[in-house]
């Protein structure tokens, strides 16, 4: 059966779909020898021999895990510091799989890995609008007030912040713990929207994405989603 380019490149790991389209725009892929810059080309993937930089692509099986990462690792798989890395984690047959998303080297949480493009785009782009949940431990108090801020907009760097729901967990003391909802997804968000307010988050774990949940999986560890799981997710 017939298959767009971008979308077997994407099943085979390579990038996600989106991500697919400049790599064929820029003539890296060849199909049967031949190069290919043309958006939307279709593929027989049982009979097309596909390459990209000269290295065959094959279709792979899918991979969907789940991991705890740990604070003080990085989600690349190398690291110019030497810091540690979420590959360390895994074995070694599993370090072509990406994560999908990121969380930064201080936080920790849920994270998914996968070999499967089309599912990272559907979990990482704003427009599905998928959820995760955080839990921060801030210093010094949160109160309603600002907890309604955040579900309004903040402004950090040029960019609007948002939540699309903020609850206080407890107050009280040196420390709030406070949990968000995001869809978004920017750049070090939930750190940069107390930031905004002159806030510090001393610990961030992501507790869930979309309805899975980090749940007992311990910090480091990792499992395979369930089939069942995958389905909600792209559901």
């Amino acid at each position: 059966m017939a298959v767009r380019l971008q979308k077997f490149l994407a099943e085979a790991g390579v990038a996600s779909r989106r991500a697919c389209e400049p790599i064929i725009l820029s003539g890296r892929v060849r199909v049967n020898g031949e190069p290919v810059r043309q958006l939307g080309s279709k593929i027989e993937p049982a009979r097309d021999k596909v390459t990209l930089d000269g290295r065959p692509v094959c279709a792979k099986r899918k991979l969907y895990l789940a991991l705890h990462k740990p604070r003080g690792c990085v989600c690349s798989r190398k690291d110019e510091h030497g810091r540690p890395t979420i590959f360390d984690l895994l074995p070694k047959e599993w370090h072509s799989l990406y994560s999908v998303g990121r969380l930064d080297f201080a936080s920790e949480g849920l994270l998914f890995l996968t070999n499967d493009g089309e599912f990272a785009l559907r979990l990482t782009h704003p427009r599905y609008g998928v959820r995760k949940k955080y839990v921060a431990t801030v210093e010094g108090p949160v109160d309603e007030a600002l907890l309604a801020q955040f579900e309004r907009g903040v402004w950090h760097d040029g960019d609007k912040l948002k939540a699309e729901r903020a609850r206080r967990i407890s107050s009280g003391g040196p420390q709030s713990v406070v949990e968000l909802d995001l869809t978004e997804g920017k750049y070090r968000e939930v750190r940069r929207m107390f930031e905004s307010q002159g806030l510090t988050v001393k610990r961030l774990v992501r507790t869930q994405i979309g309805r899975i949940k980090l749940g007992e999986l311990k910090i480091g560890r990792w499992r395979t989603l369930t089939p069942t799981e995958i389905k909600t997710l792209l559901s």
